[in-house]
């Protein structure tokens, strides 16, 4: 496996990658739901393509009060899994490769952005927009795979490369989870012992909410009372958002007729957690 911190250099080699080549865009801090995307990346490029995982904690997503700063970068231990799992390159760009101290130039979605995360989160997912776009453009990827756990990004990928014409084919992954069914993110290191025996409560109110779907026995204003007081149930939860919503388009739904995302932001302590659930 070859790690290439350079822009330039990996520009130069792309022309020389053995296609198709597939890209797992990550922040580092790497755990299974990341190494999951990676064995799907493999299988997608099969045995003659090319596996590239990116490696880069990237500002432009972060607000201000947020976690930037303490945002864990094990570089070692991830490039380690990443050549265990199957990757050929590791694309890990220093700041200043990436991001010019008088850029300019922004890349926004004005639609699935304004809800949910983005609306809690102002300006969170130009800078994903805006790094996805750059990666892009530099490893020139046939595939990119993402998973689903960040749904609302998810989506909002799939509509930059729509409207801005990448030749990019977004490939999904569903969320990995614990075996009590929190889902694996890198921020649940900071959950305190009591915090993490809590926070599988978002997964468990999902899951019964489906159940609730299916009867055919709730109205969605009555659902997303009962997630809420579900979740309210864990004493160190505290909710930013419950949203029941169209998984094209991220819009509120009128009627609980599949498909729709059950979909949830929770704090624990400091700790924001993200949860969702799609009910085909």
């Amino acid at each position: 496996m070859r790690t290439i911190k350079k822009p330039s250099q990996f520009q130069a080699l792309v022309r020389k990658i053995s296609r198709p080549l597939v890209l797992v865009p990550t922040m580092g801090a790497l755990h299974e739901g990341h190494l999951a995307l990676v064995r799907r990346a493999r299988k997608l490029a099969g045995q003659k393509g090319t596996v590239v995982a990116s490696l880069f904690v990237n500002p432009t997503q972060f607000g201000p009060k947020e976690d930037f700063s303490r945002y864990p970068r094990p570089f070692r231990r991830d490039c380690s899994l990443l050549w265990k799992t199957g990757c050929d390159l590791v694309f890990a760009p220093e700041m200043g490769e990436i991001y010019h101290d008088d850029r300019s130039i922004s890349v926004s979605e004005n639609q699935l952005s304004k809800v949910m995360c983005g609306a809690a989160r102002p300006g969170h997912f130009d800078g994903v927009c805006l790094i996805v776009s750059k990666l892009f453009h530099i490893v020139q990827p046939d595939i990119s795979v993402f998973g689903e756990k960040d749904y609302q990004q998810l989506a909002i990928l799939r509509r930059m490369v729509r409207d801005l014409n990448f030749p990019v084919q977004i490939v999904s992954h569903p969320t990995v989870r614990e075996p009590d069914g929190l889902a694996m993110s890198s921020r649940n290191g900071y959950l305190s012992a009591e915090e993490r025996r809590q926070a599988p409560i978002i997964y468990e109110a999902f899951r019964i909410a489906e159940e609730k779907v299916r009867s055919g026995t709730t109205s969605k204003t009555k659902l997303a009372t009962w997630i809420r007081r579900k979740i309210q149930s864990a004493p160190l939860a505290k909710i930013d958002y419950v949203e029941i919503v169209n998984p094209d388009d991220l819009q509120p739904v009128r009627d609980l007729k599949p498909p729709l995302l059950l979909a949830a932001a929770v704090f624990f302590g400091k700790t924001r957690l993200i949860d969702n659930r799609l009910v085909q």
